[in-house]
């Protein structure tokens, strides 16, 4: 009796450490109260209003975002290193972030669907954390950049071609607040 409990509860442990190895912890969004009383007038909104499938359940429901002032990069299948041109778009984001020095960005790593969803997971934040630190290396202070892995689960394109993969794999820059002026 005992034994038919211990083997699921040893499945169970390690199914759960085998999926989190290598994940990157969720952020903490702020609460609306929070948020409104640490942002500049109207930029919060301001881009709400630019980005208003920004929301994970109008991505889940196949709505494509619409651009922003912070551009995606892309990235070749299986890979996380930057490619020459996402070099020269994170250096666009940079001059961005620098001119809005109030700005905080999360920094969202996706995959194609192809692979399973522990290694989508570890892809995408290893993803986002090659864009993070390229930016870092451009000025922009780390505080300032947050992270998160989404893996497979949010495409913006469901077709089962290479081209339609390309834009799945991508690291995307949501702006998530503004600091107060100092």
């Amino acid at each position: 009796m005992v034994n038919r409990l211990i083997q699921p509860l040893a499945v169970f442990i390690f199914l759960t450490t085998f999926a989190l190895k290598g994940c990157s912890p969720v952020p903490v969004s702020p609460s609306p109260q929070t948020e409104a009383a640490t942002t500049e007038p109207g930029m919060i909104q301001q881009a709400r209003e630019s980005n208003p499938a920004s929301s994970l359940e109008a991505m889940r429901g196949g709505e494509v975002p619409s651009s922003g002032p912070l551009q995606e990069v892309r990235y070749d299948f299986d890979r996380y290193d930057l490619r020459s041109d996402a070099r020269e778009i994170l250096k666009a984001n940079a001059n961005w972030m620098k001119a809005n020095p109030s700005v905080r960005v999360q920094i969202e790593g996706h995959a194609d669907e192809r692979g399973t969803n522990e290694y989508n997971l570890a892809l995408g934040a290893k993803r986002a954390h090659s864009s993070k630190d390229y930016l870092v290396s451009l000025g922009i202070s780390a505080e300032r950049l947050s992270t998160v892995s989404y893996g497979e689960e949010l495409p913006v394109c469901k077709d089962k071609t290479e081209g339609c993969w390309q834009n799945n794999r991508r690291a995307r820059f949501v702006i998530i607040t503004a600091r107060p002026a100092l």
